[in-house]
């Protein structure tokens, strides 16, 4: 997606129980690689250095307005 002229690469992740940690203990250090790769790849395509950053939107449930947007999550 993007906001403004900034590139933003989002990953969005659904957990109904924290039984395991919830939705963003679903975004480990494997997962944050493998989306930085992307993200790599996808840049790489572009010309020039365009501003880009992570982000990670967080549900609890898709009835309820429980939504976390964690801007700029991680960076490697």
């Amino acid at each position: 997606m993007r906001d403004g002229h900034t590139i933003v690469f989002t990953e969005v992740r659904l957990r109904r129980s924290n039984a395991f940690g919830g939705a963003s203990a679903s975004v480990d250090r494997r997962k944050q690689r493998r989306i930085l790769a992307a993200a790599r790849y996808y840049l790489s395509e572009l010309r020039g250095s365009p501003v880009c950053r992570c982000d990670v939107v967080l549900l609890t449930d898709v009835k309820d307005n429980d939504i976390e947007w964690l801007q700029n999550a991680f960076t490697e």
